[in-house]
């Protein structure tokens, strides 16, 4: 056989990061596994790696436990040493969402499958976040910012953003940290709840409308906004039980008037190219007398079977495995 051929048909080393720092960790074990279950192992040697504070590990399908290599992000095997060709991330929350594993990955020279660490930092930052999108004049929610070692004025903050409100943990995913809050005596429980995922709040404007879900991807080298979802929660809010429990409703595509799903994906995309982003990404939004406003941006949203970024890709003719393979082929 043409020793060139035999080359371009070696199959690539390829990690899957999961786990994290933050109380998404389950989610994402949940996320990473379904990834390395619709890997094409003809093209791909896939290793699953959890990712936690003390530990960074593959595990053998028969149950034995390797650390990686933290210097070279390699893998010490008995029979061999693996070099990665590349990263699939699928990390939620810090380190794989908010910049840490990108910037490290970079490093070594390392490709991975989520936006660059700079652009993570942004988009994982909400305060940041909606700071950088006001220059391009995409409507969003009265908001206020505390730390926890500010002064707190109840006052202050209802005079900026009204009642109800949103109470909502800076820094965090999938809903953790966040509580709505209807009088001036449920503030301090809801700092309590977000203080625990964050040191950095952020207060917001509750909007009344229908919400939405957007996602945009990288597909075949162009950028493509896949079909919209609406988010019909049973609760009072798409919180945490609302996303992963069934208490929720989600229409996808969603039934919207041409001129309102026009704008939603024109913002969409813009926010993606705009921040230079890549890969897989989620944007959410409320839409209030016709006009949308964002709430933020997921670069590494979920990938279980009840999230809502693989329901759109499904909807748009996209199985899971040319998904992955196609966030694969973009960076190797």
């Amino acid at each position: 056989m043409n020793y060139l051929k035999l080359i371009g048909r070696m199959k690539k080393n390829i990690a899957v990061i999961m786990g994290g720092y933050t109380s998404e960790f389950e989610i994402s074990l949940k996320s990473g596994q379904v990834v390395a279950s619709h890997l094409n192992l003809e093209k791909y040697e896939v290793y699953p790696v959890v990712i936690t504070k003390n530990r960074w590990t593959f595990t053998t399908p028969t149950g034995e436990v390797y650390p990686i290599q933290k210097g070279d992000f390699s893998l010490e095997l008995p029979h061999k040493k693996v070099k990665f060709d590349g990263v699939f991330n699928a990390i939620h929350g810090s380190p794989g969402e908010d910049g840490k594993i990108q910037a490290y990955l970079e490093l070594l020279g390392i490709p991975q499958t989520a936006c660059d660490f700079y652009q993570a930092a942004i988009t994982y930052n909400k305060r940041d976040l909606l700071s950088v999108l006001k220059a391009y004049d995409i409507p969003m929610a009265a908001s206020f910012y505390l730390n926890s070692a500010d002064h707190i004025d109840i006052d202050k903050i209802i005079e900026a953003v009204g009642l109800p409100c949103f109470v909502k943990a800076n820094r965090s995913g999938s809903s953790f940290g966040i509580s709505k809050v209807y009088k001036p005596s449920e503030f301090e429980k809801a700092f309590e709840v977000a203080f625990k995922e964050d040191h950095q709040i952020i207060i917001e404007q509750a909007l009344v409308g229908r919400e939405v879900s957007v996602g945009v991807i990288n597909y075949k080298g162009k950028t493509q906004v896949l079909p919209i979802t609406e988010i019909q929660s049973e609760n009072d809010f798409f919180d945490y039980e609302a996303k992963y429990q069934g208490k929720s409703n989600e229409v996808t595509p969603a039934v919207l008037d041409a001129e309102i799903e026009k704008s939603l994906r024109h913002y969409a995309a813009l926010i993606y190219d705009k921040l230079e982003l890549k890969g897989f990404t989620r944007t959410e939004f409320i839409i209030v007398d016709g006009t949308p406003h964002v709430l933020e941006v997921n670069t590494t949203p979920g990938m279980t079977t009840q999230s809502i970024l693989p329901m759109q890709a499904a909807a748009a003719g996209i199985s899971l495995e040319t998904l992955f393979e196609s966030a694969l082929d973009a960076i190797l």
